[in-house]
């Protein structure tokens, strides 16, 4: 590259500077070339139609579960005898059409064996709808 510092007699350059205009416009060649192909993608997407209802709006069953400190089971105010029996209690409900909900209420100086094996059991049998409740007073 030649570079002109100006003349012997000491004249002032009057030629603009290309090479930052040169710059700017590889850029914004790149970014359009780059671009392009992303813009020409197309997702499709099966819409349901709105022919059908909705469901109706049907509550499910609540089942209060809590666990006490020592490892006793309370269901819906009926205590359980041992795991065996929970797990009966567990299948019968998982069969019905409309699985019911799960509130489990573990008391906050339980071991986590005793909530492990509980959980446990639900997932054994097939219950989906699991919640944790008034886990506020777990927080200090």
């Amino acid at each position: 590259m030649a570079m002109s510092v100006g003349t012997a007699s000491g004249a002032v350059m009057c030629d603009i500077n290309t090479t930052p205009l040169i710059d700017v416009m590889l850029v914004l060649l790149v970014t359009l070339i780059v671009s392009l192909p992303i813009m020409t993608h197309a997702v499709k997407l099966d819409m349901p139609q709105n022919n059908n209802p909705p469901p109706p709006d049907q509550r499910p069953e609540v089942i209060d579960l809590e666990i006490d400190f020592d490892g006793t089971v309370v269901w819906n105010g009926t205590v359980v005898q041992n795991l065996g029996q929970l797990e009966g209690y567990f299948n019968e409900e998982a069969k019905k059409d409309v699985q019911p909900e799960i509130h489990l209420r573990p008391d906050r100086r339980a071991k986590y064996d005793y909530v492990a094996k509980v959980l446990a059991s639900a997932q054994r049998n097939r219950m989906k709808k699991i919640g944790f409740v008034n886990t506020s007073e777990f927080h200090d």
